[in-house]
């Protein structure tokens, strides 16, 4: 099944997948212009291969859609739309750009990363285990770890002569003992977080998913930061990348510090408090701009 899309301008793909072109070929991946990844559509896994074509200004995407059992039409639609949120393919970057025109080294960035979205995992509970992993870790190892979470829990799909997993859901986590989620390299008290997490979501205790329906940031980093092993940078972290909430600022970050400092308080070392101030400036897109920082710093820009 083929698709085609024409993203909301302007729109960088290669810039926008970026931060997957280190990722595990088998769960998540972009290189060449291409980006795919196994979703769920209801009780069906699905292959979606998302290849650029057209241009920034004029951007347009296909998407290949595989799966062992047939789609149906409905089905398809919804494949169409999980891509879209994961991609964030109708976000209106001009507003965002209207808002930073007159803080110089922001302007700047967007000029040079022109187009640039800000990708979304395919649910609250991924965004929320990947950051718990990503705790007082670097970045290199937590993806390690994660990678052997998901190739151990994960569902998976067979694709032509290639294994895909899609990322564990809380049914597939609360399942296993913590000794399991122990052998993917993770610390006893991280098993411990995630599989409670996982537990209490089967139990019906507790709902992210409804999260997105909160208007409110605050309220739900409040909420979620009640969760054991769950502090205000993990909270942050997780409503950023799984509900694209753009105003969230994970101001605890190391990296986020270092790239606010470095542009805008001549390098030094600066605390969560002054850059949380400084992100004030940028309104309901201070998680964006934080992104953009982010991503110039990764891409040595």
């Amino acid at each position: 099944m083929n698709l085609t899309l024409h993203p909301r301008p302007p729109y960088d793909f290669a810039l926008s997948t970026h931060i997957f072109s280190k990722g595990d070929a088998q769960i998540r991946r972009a290189e060449n212009n291409r980006f795919w990844q196994v979703i769920r559509v209801g009780e069906k896994l699905v292959l979606a291969e998302v290849i650029s074509g057209g241009s920034t200004d004029e951007p347009v995407v296909k998407i290949i859609l595989r799966s062992d059992r047939q789609l149906a039409s409905g089905e398809t639609k919804k494949a169409r739309e999980l891509i879209e949120g994961i991609l964030n393919l109708n976000d209106d970057l001009t507003l965002f750009y209207h808002t930073v025109k007159n803080d110089p080294p922001l302007h700047a960035l967007t000029e040079r990363l022109y187009g640039l979205k800000v990708p979304t995992t395919s649910s609250l509970f991924e965004a929320l285990v990947a950051s718990i992993i990503e705790q007082q870790i670097s970045l290199a190892v937590a993806h390690t770890l994660q990678t052997r979470l998901v190739k151990k829990f994960g569902s998976s799909l067979l694709v032509g002569k290639t294994t895909y997993y899609t990322y564990p859901g809380p049914e597939e986590i609360a399942s296993a003992e913590p000794a399991q989620i122990r052998e993917c390299g993770l610390s006893n008290r991280k098993a411990e977080y995630i599989r409670d997490i996982a537990v209490r979501i089967v139990k019906g205790d507790l709902d992210l998913e409804s999260m997105g329906k909160m208007s409110d940031s605050d309220v739900i980093i409040k909420t979620l930061c009640e969760l054991r092993g769950v502090g205000k940078w993990t909270a942050e972290l997780a409503i950023l990348r799984g509900l694209h909430r753009l105003d969230a600022v994970p101001a605890d970050d190391l990296g986020l510090r270092r790239a606010i400092s470095a542009r805008y308080c001549h390098g030094r070392k600066i605390n969560g408090e002054e850059a949380r101030n400084i992100a004030e400036r940028w309104g309901e897109y201070r998680g964006l701009a934080c992104f953009y920082l982010l991503i110039a710093d990764q891409m040595g820009i």
